[in-house]
């Protein structure tokens, strides 16, 4: 006779998942099929670096996992406040549209890429492509980012509030990048522009979301030159 899965824990308002007794598919299909409007929050406990935790949740729940996510995790995300105690593995909020997401270690590769809006938090470092191809994502990093980040980034804002790798935002579009720390590189197109009162004001607004405490003149602006936005064939290659 087939054993039969337990189910997850419930009180009034909470629902919680042992990733150690129960299976990743029952856990995104609940979030997918089974919320009900008295269920506030889903607990994941036992995470253990699986991958695709909680990826294209479209709710306004909060979900809580209790140790490392694996890759891909709250990609897609819309609506839900997704918290994360501990590391991600790459692609986390992959493609998110609206929401938090929030990490309270650090990231892998790609953390946000073509992220569309809400706003993601890593509280630790984040590594290379950090909000690749983002579209309108807000992306805090509370530690470095890799090389690479916001490449080709169209639209949205990265504040990182240590340092960046190389080709710090190469072949930027229309997104905005606040960096605390020092840069070991420009990406192609982009350059460090003043500062204006917007910025301050868009900075601190980011910053007090993500829980974080500096001070919003402590930071650099970086943009797009707009040199790359039209092909130029005297250019010969080199821009």
């Amino acid at each position: 006779m087939a054993s039969v899965a337990p189910a997850p824990r419930t009180t009034a308002d909470t629902v919680t998942f042992d990733l150690a007794r129960q299976s990743l598919r029952e856990l995104n299909r609940f979030l997918h099929h089974d919320l009900r409007a008295g269920v506030k929050k889903v607990r994941v406990l036992n995470p253990d670096g699986a991958h695709n935790i909680a990826v294209g949740v479209d709710a306004p729940v909060e979900i809580e996992v209790d140790g490392h996510a694996g890759y891909y995790a709250a990609g897609m995300n819309k609506q839900a406040r997704v918290l994360i105690r501990g590391n991600a593995g790459p692609g986390l909020a992959e493609g998110m549209e609206s929401g938090v997401v929030h990490v309270k270690g650090f990231a892998s590769v790609s953390a946000g890429a073509a992220g569309h809006g809400g706003l993601l938090v890593i509280e630790g470092d984040a590594s290379l492509r950090c909000g690749i191809s983002m579209k309108g994502l807000d992306i805090v990093v509370g530690g470095s980012v890799g090389d690479f980040s916001a490449f080709m980034a169209q639209a949205g804002r990265l504040i990182v509030c240590g340092d960046a790798g190389d080709a710090l935002g190469d072949s930027l579009y229309e997104a905005v990048i606040y960096v605390r720390g020092k840069v070991s590189s420009f990406g192609a197109d982009a350059h460090e522009e003043p500062m204006r009162e917007s910025d301050y004001v868009a900075l601190a607004d980011l910053l007090g979301r993500a829980g974080l405490k500096h001070d919003p003149r402590q930071f650099r602006r970086v943009a797009s030159k707009r040199e790359l936005y039209h092909w130029n064939a005297d250019a010969n290659q080199e821009y």
